[in-house]
């Protein structure tokens, strides 16, 4: 019973987390007509799909979702390595300025994005990058604008007791072979994390499209209904189909990942 006042304040607070993403779906199936003068929460008095046929038919949305998958993947999979590596660096291997190295890294945390944005721009427009999937990738793989992967991964890797990896030297195992044989395999809940928060982030990502890419053959999902916001105007209907179909593979990421967020929550505390 002393609980229930609790529950009472998280069940609004996810209710008022849900429901934007609730009135986009409702209204995605509604008519230009109905969108404008209905109530944002009412029904669809008769739902219809041609709005999502027009986006795909008026725009090429497919190359948009296209792009962004790729763009997606290839961010997820590089952060994964790559904080993957820095983060037993780290966690594990003695070097000197270690630790100095880790907090002078970690402290990027604290500088906002925008600030990094025009000199990380200079950078990928002198290697020629600009308006390419490279340059949308590139970026965010190596943590010029995603710093927190390494942290992440590596307070995981210290909560994992040291006599696991001296029992894998002692049988043989080199470095690598204790990283993506032992460490790697016991990391899956927290890798598993770091994907899917990796995976959303750049799946939402427009400030850096915006600004790196021109054409529509290298336009993801996000620049794709920034524009629909300036060309339709009033028909608020497709930019809500639109935005539809953009949610359903984060949906889907979640309900992949989701166990292995949960376990990470429940092992981070644990030796």
């Amino acid at each position: 019973m002393k609980k229930i006042p609790l529950y009472l304040v998280l069940l609004a607070g996810a209710l008022l987390s849900v429901a934007p993403y609730l009135m986009t779906v409702n209204a995605a199936f509604k008519s230009k007509q109905e969108v404008l003068t209905s109530e944002p929460w009412a029904p669809p008095a008769n739902p219809i799909l041609s709005n999502f046929a027009e986006v795909w038919s008026r725009y090429d949305f497919a190359t948009f979702v296209v792009n962004s998958v790729i763009v997606a993947v290839a961010v997820t999979v590089g952060q994964l390595v790559f904080s993957t590596l820095a983060a037993y660096a780290f966690a594990r291997l003695d070097f000197p300025g270690r630790d100095q190295l880790f907090w002078a890294y970690i402290a990027t945390l604290m500088v906002p994005q925008i600030v990094t944005l025009v000199p990380t721009f200079i950078i990928v427009r002198e290697l020629g990058l600009v308006d390419t999937h490279v340059g949308l990738i590139l970026p965010f793989v190596f943590g010029f604008l995603m710093p927190y992967g390494v942290f992440l991964v590596r307070q995981y890797f210290k909560t994992i007791p040291a006599s696991i990896e001296d029992a894998a030297r002692i049988d043989g195992a080199g470095t690598f072979t204790v990283l993506w044989r032992v460490m790697v395999p016991m990391a899956k809940p927290i890798l598993g994390t770091l994907a899917i928060i990796s995976f959303v982030n750049t799946w939402n990502n427009l400030l850096w499209p915006l600004i790196i890419t021109h054409s529509e053959s290298t336009r993801v999902i996000t620049r794709g209904i920034a524009q629909m916001q300036s060309q339709f105007n009033q028909e608020y209907h497709l930019i809500l189909a639109a935005s539809t179909m953009a949610l359903l593979p984060l949906v889907v990421v979640f309900l992949i990942f989701q166990r292995h967020i949960v376990r990470s929550i429940a092992l981070s505390g644990m030796k």
